[in-house]
């Protein structure tokens, strides 16, 4: 017990929602020398909703992979977990598969009311009602603690990620990209910079109140757009940032022009119908301000030429309508 109790101090350790992670499959390792451990991350791709191994035990120990969810290879579909699927369609907190030699447990996550991913438990022999009692208890530890993280990485108001997270998922994003010059049909990171037009016209003729509502709103609309490895951020005010995972140039025009329009189609009480202004830049290269530079230059300029439209940076470059930052030894200067 007091080793289980160690992992469990060092579990609430971290601050960080992948870290968390990986100790909690270390916790669930020492229950036994045969026990298997993965989390799966739960998405959705071509309507069917999908699993993705995103972290798991190797050799005794807890890898993790940052892969596009989307394009793993050792993807599945839910279905063919049947018992996974009954128990996330029910809500419920756990479900159990039994096979001779191989008997998994499964936990999902619940976040606001989804299950976004899911802890499995493998062993060969049959889980004892101890065993499913330790399990759970450390699982709940689990969940709570990440909840506490989740809820110190939203926006209050919109329930997306907040701008103090922003950092370190550009990290992860950017880190595992191609090199600049790979082309444009190689897919990359992409960073988008989204803001409402004349929302201060909104705030101003149906008060603060409401304006948070047209946010709210907003923020849903993107959600719907956008795929779940994918992630958004509220940087405050009406500027909204979009960090998309492993598409192509003419891809990412795509999503972006299809949130410029579904934010156009929307209607809104009272209001009826708002525009927002897109600016967006390759997120492989440079740091987050830099990359962001970029993007809220180019969202700038399609604020100057009429608003409710999606601008490159790149593009812009290349029309001679911005000047290119120079590259000086991997650091860029004005």
């Amino acid at each position: 017990m007091k080793p289980l109790l160690r992992n469990l101090a060092e579990m609430t350790a971290h601050r960080d929602h992948l870290r968390l992670e990986v100790s909690v499959l270390s916790t669930l390792l020492r229950l036994g020398h045969r026990v298997q451990v993965r989390a799966l991350e739960l998405f959705e791709q071509d309507q069917a909703t999908m699993l993705r191994p995103r972290s798991w035990s190797q050799d005794g120990q807890i890898v993790s992979s940052e892969h596009d969810a989307a394009g793993d290879p050792r993807r599945l579909p839910l279905a063919d977990a049947p018992e996974l699927a009954q128990c996330i369609a029910a809500g419920s907190e756990s479900a159990q598969r039994s096979m001779p030699g191989r008997h998994t447990l499964w936990l999902p996550v619940w976040q606001a009311g989804r299950s976004t991913a899911c802890l499995e438990v493998t062993q060969p022999r049959a889980f004892t009602r101890h065993q499913r009692d330790v399990v759970k208890g450390v699982f709940l530890v689990y969940q709570n603690y990440q909840n506490l993280l989740d809820y110190s990485e939203r926006d209050a108001l919109t329930g997306l990620l907040n701008r103090k997270t922003f950092e370190e998922q550009f990290a992860r994003d950017a880190g595992s990209a191609p090199a600049a010059d790979g082309g444009a049909d190689l897919p990359r990171p992409w960073l988008a910079v989204i803001d409402i037009d004349h929302f201060k016209s909104v705030n101003d003729r149906f008060g603060h109140l409401y304006g948070d509502e047209v946010l709210i709103l907003v923020a849903n609309v993107l959600r719907a757009q956008c795929k779940s490895q994918d992630r958004i951020f509220r940087f405050g005010g009406e500027e909204f940032v979009v960090l998309l995972r492993s598409v192509t140039l003419a891809q990412a025009r795509q999503v972006f022009e299809r949130l410029r329009a579904a934010m156009q189609a929307h209607a809104f009480p009272q209001i009826g119908h708002i525009t927002a202004s897109i600016g967006f830049a390759a997120s492989q290269r440079g740091s987050p301000v830099e990359v962001l530079g970029r993007a809220d230059q180019a969202l700038y300029h399609a604020k100057e030429s009429g608003r409710n439209r999606v601008c490159f940076y790149d593009d812009l470059v290349l029309s001679g309508v911005l000047q290119a930052k120079i590259a000086h030894d991997e650091v860029d200067l004005f």
